[in-house]
């Protein structure tokens, strides 16, 4: 995607939802691109533009080489985009007449914002080629039922899967699938783990991640009959890039006992959600111990930089960035609630997955395994031929 310059850009209003033809653009907009292009809903989250703009900006500070479309409704996106003229230069707006809501059902939204949204057109710049990767921070059940009905699963994937960075003791690790999708069989989890472990080699540079199975032990005789038949196939059949670990407990998410830990989405959107809490928690208890006396109040001021390091490293908003994997095109889920940083953290993100190659890199895995797989059906089909 190199070689071409952006020009700096005014605002231009989409083509009627519906009507197959291009948007207008002004002379001055935007008609080459360099860099990785992020489609950004400006619309997303529980703070809507004000943070989202912000947080582009900061991303664009750290990644000079990104380029945004923007989409949102216009008189709220406009006067905030105002106060940030390099984003503006680095980005093209579209308008959109509609903003999928944070309580609304995927269903209602689905039926309702399909192609005049801004969060559907976010996804569509995805599958037109116009953008390398999507973010919102919009809700999580209308943007996962938009993504796969516009850029649907891969080729032998039957769903999809949200994976998540974890923040352990041994530095990050990749869980999936955090929300998706409610139960997995054997397949389903194995599709996950390659595509967890794709995703391990892209962002943390390991040549073999290790994956492990969310149990309730590590027994083999434990757990339900899906993940006890999923490692049994794992231990069979050894997936490509990845070294198989077994079963792991609750305990080894934040010890770090592998690079990837797959599960199904109800237990792991439960697992991540407690993790949150408690960490919030935590910080509760800190504060309140901290200004309890005038004694602590000073031994705080002491050992600032210590708990400093501890805040940054138990907050959210650090690594925050849910990845739609298993889809046809990358899209990054933001926290709802994250703040400008948290909004440039998860576009950090989407960067790195677009420049490192990470949908490419899982249809690799995904086209070799099911090419073992098949030859040696056909290898054992050959051998009971009479």
């Amino acid at each position: 995607m190199a070689g071409c310059k952006w020009a700096r850009i005014r605002y231009f209003r989409a083509a009627p939802a519906g009507s197959g033809a291009p948007a207008k653009r002004s002379e001055n907009a935007l008609t080459s691109k360099s860099g990785i292009t992020i489609s950004l809903d400006a619309m997303g989250g529980d703070h809507g533009p004000e943070v989202v703009i912000a947080g582009a900006a900061l991303a664009l500070e750290r990644r000079p080489d990104a380029r945004f479309i923007l989409y949102g409704e216009q008189a709220a996106v406009e006067p905030v985009l105002d106060r940030f003229p390099k984003l503006r230069a680095a980005s093209v707006f579209h308008h959109c007449d509609l903003s999928v809501r944070m309580d609304d059902k995927p269903s209602q939204a689905l039926r309702q914002g399909r192609y005049k949204s801004s969060m559907w057109r976010t996804i569509d710049a995805v599958k037109t080629g116009e953008a390398d990767v999507a973010v919102s921070a919009g809700n999580t059940g209308a943007l996962m039922a938009m993504a796969k009905f516009c850029l649907r699963t891969m080729a032998n994937i039957e769903r999809p899967a949200i994976a998540a960075i974890w923040p352990t003791l041994k530095g990050e690790s990749i869980v999936l699938d955090v929300g998706a999708t409610i139960g997995a069989d054997a397949q389903q989890l194995i599709d996950f783990s390659m595509m967890g472990g794709a995703m391990a080699r892209t962002l943390f540079g390991i040549e073999r991640p290790t994956v492990g199975l969310l149990n309730i032990g590590v027994e083999e005789v434990k757990g339900q009959d899906e993940i006890r038949e999923a490692g049994r196939l794992l231990k069979e059949t050894p997936l490509p890039g990845i070294d198989y670990h077994g079963f792991v407990e609750g305990d080894d998410l934040g010890q770090g006992t592998v690079d990837v830990v797959v599960t199904e989405g109800f237990t792991g959107n439960i697992a991540l959600k407690t993790a949150e809490g408690t960490a919030r928690q935590i910080a509760a208890y800190l504060r309140a111990a901290m200004s309890r006396t005038w004694l602590a109040r000073a031994g705080y001021i002491l050992a600032k930089s210590a708990f400093d390091r501890l805040r940054d490293k138990m907050d959210p908003s650090k690594v925050n960035g849910g990845v739609f994997l298993g889809l046809n095109g990358i899209v990054i889920k933001s926290h709802g609630g994250a703040d400008a940083g948290g909004i440039a953290a998860a576009i950090d993100l989407a960067h790195t997955m677009a420049r490192t190659g990470l949908r490419e890199k899982i249809e690799a895995d995904l086209a070799s395994y099911h090419r073992r797989i098949s030859e040696e059906a056909a290898s054992v089909s050959e051998s009971i031929v009479p």
